[in-house]
């Protein structure tokens, strides 16, 4: 696990005292990322039980009738009255982002555990209400950040932990769509997003390699962010098309750079439409033993006086479904064994932090400091 610089790790929690016995879910935002996790839960969890689901769309809760067996009168468009009516264990928020804040924490003061989707909130206020009220409710509050527990992230990890890179002081982090604009939801809005390609898709690659590089403190961001395809109706032909340009008020290019009190520098490139030559999700690690790409899990360093490159024989399955198996999973563990969180509320807020630095800066056009 990354050392915890920046703030302490949320404590143990009091409501762990689930054993035995299954974990009552509620789903909070039926759509589409919504469903990838019930997916999951049947296929891979059975310790979970979907017990209410929550959603401003009639034809998302008749999805929870029909293909997940929620009853009708355990559907609701109002979370409040879910939480008082059903009474779960637990919630699991799959909102837009603007809706992150207000569910978990009305939820966690009814005594819930919490899951909550990334990013974790609209900025980092929001993220420290939901972990004010998760810690004083004493429940167990994750964020689904699932680039972390990749086995090239965790292969990574250890190798850092083995001093392998030494001092770590420089990351470059690109998160980078050709012509990638959502087509669907509202992720082109950036009053209900907070941004755009920068905290959607920007976001997950920054977690992972703030993780990588052990969560020193962020003190300072410099950054930019231009609008030129979005907000146009365009006619190229890309893989996703129809985009809604009248509404579209996100970045289609974004950069930052941030400073961290060690002295290391994370740069970010992050995209929805670019004039590249194809996709990057990807970012690299240079410290002053060694270096790594972590898309690959190469790690380049000198040998017996020898410049060597080492790669992976093998790092284990990567497809989506595991990775989010294994975020679901730590969190189900925690509420029901009182185990450890991998990505906790203090986890989101330092990300956070980050994101809100670099937009922070764009607006003001100067470096900002993060406090």
């Amino acid at each position: 696990m990354a050392q915890q610089s920046v703030s302490t790790k949320m404590e143990s929690t009091k409501k762990t005292a689930h054993k035995g016995k299954k974990l009552r879910v509620a789903i909070i935002g039926c759509g589409g990322i919504a469903q990838t996790h019930l997916d999951v839960y049947r296929t891979y969890i059975p310790e979970v039980e979907i017990v209410a689901g929550v959603d401003i769309l009639q034809e998302r809760l008749d999805v929870m009738e029909e293909k997940w067996g929620v009853p009708k009168e355990a559907l609701f468009t109002d979370w409040k009255k879910m939480l008082a009516e059903i009474k779960p264990d637990a919630v699991d928020v799959c909102t837009p982002n603007h809706v992150h804040c207000a569910p978990v924490v009305d939820s966690c003061n009814a005594g819930c555990h919490a899951m909550v989707e990334k990013p974790m909130a609209m900025n980092p206020r929001e993220c420290e209400k939901m972990i004010a009220a998760a810690e004083k409710a004493g429940v167990k509050l994750s964020v689904g950040f699932q680039q972390r527990y990749r086995p090239n992230t965790e292969a990574l990890i250890e190798a850092r932990d083995n001093d392998q890179f030494g001092d770590i002081f420089f990351v470059k982090v690109r998160a980078l769509r050709r012509r990638g604009i959502p087509n669907w939801g509202v992720f082109g809005q950036k009053e209900l997003q907070g941004g755009g390609p920068m905290i959607d898709i920007g976001v997950h690659m920054v977690e992972a390699a703030y993780e990588l590089m052990g969560a020193p403190k962020p003190i300072a961001a410099s950054g930019n962010t231009w609008t030129y395809m979005g907000n146009t109706d365009s006619k190229t032909r890309c893989p996703w098309p129809g985009w809604d340009w009248k509404t579209y008020t996100v970045e289609d290019f974004a950069v930052g750079q941030i400073r961290f009190d060690n002295g290391a520098i994370m740069q970010i490139e992050s995209s929805f439409a670019a004039h590249i030559p194809h996709e990057v999700h990807n970012f690299e690690i240079i410290g002053t033993k060694g270096s790594c790409n972590w898309d690959s899990g190469e790690i380049f360093t000198d040998l017996h006086n020898t410049m060597v490159n080492i790669n992976p024989a093998y790092l284990g399955p990567t497809e989506w479904g595991s990775l989010f198996r294994s975020k679901l999973q730590n969190w189900v563990d925690g509420c029901l064994k009182g185990s450890e969180l991998q990505a906790d509320g203090y986890d989101g807020l330092n990300v956070q932090k980050i994101l809100d630095g670099i937009y922070r800066s764009a607006a003001a056009c100067k470096e900002v400091t993060i406090k």
